[in-house]
């Protein structure tokens, strides 16, 4: 449940903390006061969009937090794959700046919006005037059967063959799917894989390929530089005869004192410059160019080049397109027993499939049994009398197979009429607002008695009802909230008589801005507000009306404390 929510500078909240109770949590208030603002700041804790316009005007930041109580062992699953530590208690802080930035963390860790929704989804069940929409979709009516009827582990099988399935269908398709599509397909293989052999391509060819074409085509330029280290070191007048001459002269004055070392140095300088010459004048006789040879060079690197832009965009890319070319090859000039066995297998998963299809729609129908008997009886606690609700399902059969997805191969359609001799008809055709507001209320009890959320909030589900349906929606909102906490908006004083705790949300002028002020009521500001519910008039005859209600709502109360929900 939802213990406690804070705000701060959020719309015409500059700040404010409301701590809720078990039970029924009402939030009454003149139209305009800011009751939207709580729950779009729930909406808001619990993962929605943010949308800087929340921001109170002048602030640069506003922040909502919400402290909730929660049984762990539901939530294991999520806690588990969102990495959070199991605890009774989830505190959720999430801020937004000007900037349109939010951040937010659950006990302290930080988590992105869509992480959140996974974890607060399993806490809060927000009903607003959306929600009529939302029912009216026939993809929506089917989550909810299964939710009711608990088909999660029946879908799981579904999805389990479902995948299945795509994987042999994508193997079969792989092989080329028919006899001559598969020799089609290994025709073009044999020809790429005898290019690829015939070519014998060799990792650093290209690099060694590309070296001689740039010494061919400067073979003039290295000539030169070659003749010119030669002559240099080499001719007459040289750097041979220089060093020569030195180490002559060197030689004439050696008895005069230590001169070995310097004579030893001269005479490797002279032998080192010798070679360099030789080596050079070598260099440059080998520099025989062969136009032909320059011509496969040149052919070659074009080959490569092709090959590559074919086969992947490099040497590497192409010889594991080779290998992979063979491998498939290996495996089409074998697959027609591979073929027969993958048939065989994609057989048996239709057989499978179809069958937890069907086990899945006997879940649902008999889900749907029990489901459609306890709303008509809800609705009829509700003052819709002569309620009918269907839930009709479309056949199929094993034809159908192909277009099956996770959810199996159900199309579902919920049926209603609120009028006796009047059939039922698809739910959007037929049902008006306030009968819409009456059967989600009979839908949230149905699921309310499941157990799974610790929070149901409605957004003014009252509309368009008053007089007597107000005092049995009243009565349906307190048999709920035994089990289940409830936070609801409400503008009528029979469901706010009911409340087990009341707030009131006013506007303010101070100091020339608006306020909104969110304060809990005691016993007789409760009787106040009662009397403003029921149109205002403080006299005394009002007075005791708002008496009459609050004793008959403790009455109803403590006769049916105790008595079991929504079944």
């Amino acid at each position: 449940m939802l213990r406690t929510l804070y705000l701060k500078n959020v719309a015409l909240v500059d700040e404010a903390e409301i701590a809720f109770s078990e039970g029924l949590n009402v939030l009454s208030g003149e139209t305009g006061a800011g009751k939207s603002v709580i729950l779009d700041s729930i909406d808001f804790v619990l993962g929605a969009k943010a949308d800087k316009g929340m921001i109170r005007s002048g602030q640069s930041e506003c922040s909502v937090r919400a402290e909730f109580s929660c049984d762990p062992e539901l939530l294991r699953p999520v806690l588990e794959e969102l990495d959070l530590e199991e605890s009774d208690t989830l505190l959720i802080v999430r801020r937004l700046n000007a900037d349109g930035r939010s951040s937010l963390r659950v006990n302290g860790c930080p988590m992105t919006a869509a992480m959140l929704r996974k974890l607060t989804s399993r806490l809060v069940d927000v009903h607003g005037q959306s929600e009529h929409f939302f029912l009216l979709k026939e993809a929506n009516q089917l989550r909810l059967l299964d939710q009711i009827a608990g088909t999660r582990e029946a879908r799981e099988k579904v999805g389990e063959l479902l995948k299945e399935r795509r994987v042999l269908q994508e193997k079969l398709s792989s092989l080329g799917g028919d006899e001559g599509e598969r020799e089609r397909r290994a025709d073009i293989l044999r020809f790429q894989i005898e290019e690829l052999e015939n070519a014998a391509l060799k990792e650093g060819e290209e690099e060694e390929l590309l070296a001689l074409r740039t010494k061919y085509q400067n073979a003039e330029k290295i000539l030169g530089g070659l003749k010119t280290v030669r002559d240099a070191i080499l001719s007459d007048g040289g750097a041979a005869d220089a060093v020569n001459t030195a180490h002559r002269g060197l030689l004439s004055i050696v008895r005069y004192g230590d001169y070995d070392a310097l004579s030893e140095r001269l005479e490797n300088a002279l032998a080192e410059l010798e070679d360099i010459g030789e080596t050079a004048e070598s260099l440059a006789e080998e520099l025989d160019i062969d136009e032909r040879e320059a011509e496969r060079v040149e052919s070659r690197l074009d080959e490569i080049r092709s090959l590559k832009k074919k086969y992947g965009g490099s040497v590497e890319e192409a010889l594991s397109f080779l290998a992979r070319a063979r491998e498939e090859l290996s495996l089409l000039e074998n697959s027609a027993e591979e073929c027969e066995k993958l048939r065989e297998r994609l057989e048996n998963n239709s057989v499978l499939l179809y069958a937890a299809c069907r086990k899945l729609t006997e879940l649902r129908k008999a889900g749907a049994e029990g489901f459609t008997e306890r709303v008509v009886g809800e609705l009829r606690t509700l003052n819709i009398p002569s309620a009918r609700f269907e839930i009709a399902f479309e056949p199929y059969s094993e034809e159908d197979l192909p277009r099956v997805n996770s959810d199996g191969l159900d199309r579902v359609r919920f049926l209603f009429s609120a009028n006796a001799g009047e059939p039922p008809k698809e739910l959007g055709k037929i049902i008006s607002g306030g009968e819409m507001s009456r059967f989600m209320l009979a839908v949230k009890a149905q699921l309310s008695s499941l157990g799974s959320i610790g929070t149901y909030i409605f957004d003014e589900i009252d509309a368009g009802i008053g007089g007597k349906t107000a005092r049995v929606v009243a009565e349906k909102f307190s048999a709920i909230a035994r089990s289940t906490q409830i936070i609801a908006v409400s503008h009528l004083a029979q469901i706010a008589a009911f409340a087990d705790r009341e707030f009131l949300i006013e506007k303010q002028e101070a100091e020339g801005r608006t306020f909104s002020r969110i304060r809990l009521l005691g016993e007789e500001e409760r009787r106040e507000e009662l009397v403003r519910l029921l149109g205002g008039d403080r006299s005394e005859s009002a007075l005791r009306h708002a008496d009459e209600l609050l004793e008959s709502a403790r009455a109803y109360k403590s006769e049916t404390n105790g008595k079991p929900v929504g079944r």
